[in-house]
């Protein structure tokens, strides 16, 4: 199997995930945790929290999309490690998929998204670096991702209820959008947050579901360049090159010109 027909199975399984987790009025269809005694307990609209949950959910569909197209669901050994699920076909070819969710609001934007990093395992491809396969030994590097919109905040989630009043309970968040898209297609110029070691994504809706990043244009091996040379500040003096050599696709255009200037008179 190709990357492209991985991607083609995958986009088409994950279209019926909108049905699974929104009630028919859109909101989210989990309402709390429950205990023996059939208390209910709100949750939180903690990003953290909602995203595990469902990817709990998701996990039991994940892993009959394999069985279905001849395919091996393997989870990472370690909590850290790159990425959340990597699928194998009979011939042995491997595809990442990783778990990426945010929250939106009107403006169709959404909060923020981080796209892994692009330190360890990016930029050592041969090696397993908190991976259990190389970074190069996957055909592709795909994200679901995963958007909705906040609820309206409420005190629910400090309450207790009883398993008659859960109709009573306000969903946390609701109107679930989900998408497929190789990562190197909705990565963005700029980390993902601060001054971690994360690839940041568009901000878009549009330019996330259609793949319509930075880099969409320029092609992948342009991002896999730009995000391998990249260095925050601490990581550049670390690495005795003073300052970043770019900080963004501009600076970046940049560097590239004034690295071929060298290299054209080292040639001389």
């Amino acid at each position: 199997m190709d990357k492209r027909e991985f991607q083609k199975l995958l986009t088409e399984e994950v279209k019926s995930y909108k049905s699974l987790l929104e009630t028919k009025d859109n909101d989210w269809i989990v309402k709390g945790f429950i205990d023996v005694d059939e208390n209910i307990y709100g949750i939180t609209n903690d990003t953290k929290v909602v995203s595990k949950i469902i990817e709990i959910i998701l996990i039991p569909k994940l892993v009959l999309f394999a069985r279905r197209n001849g395919l091996t669901l393997e989870f990472p050994s370690a909590q850290n490690f790159y990425p959340d699920l990597t699928f194998k076909d009979e011939e042995g070819n491997l595809f990442a998929v990783d778990f990426k969710s945010s929250y939106y609001r009107d403006d169709r934007k959404v909060n923020g998204l981080t796209l892994g990093s692009y330190w360890g395992y990016f930029r050592n491809r041969k090696v397993k670096k908190n991976t259990d396969y190389p970074y190069g030994a996957y055909k592709c590097h795909l994200v679901l991702g995963i958007l909705y919109k906040q609820g309206v905040s409420t005190e629910d989630e400090l309450k207790v209820y009883s398993i008659n009043e859960l109709n009573a309970i306000k969903s946390v968040i609701e109107h679930f959008i989900f998408f497929v898209q190789p990562k190197w297609k909705i990565a963005c110029d700029r980390p993902g947050s601060g001054n971690t070691r994360n690839i940041g994504g568009v901000i878009e809706i549009d330019k996330l579901t259609k793949g319509e990043g930075t880099f969409a244009i320029l092609g992948e091996k342009v991002f896999d360049h730009y995000w391998m040379n990249f260095y925050n500040a601490a990581d550049a003096t670390k690495a005795g090159i003073g300052k970043p050599h770019y900080n963004n696709l501009e600076t970046y255009r940049e560097y590239l010109e004034k690295e071929h200037k060298i290299l054209t008179e080292l040639k001389k």
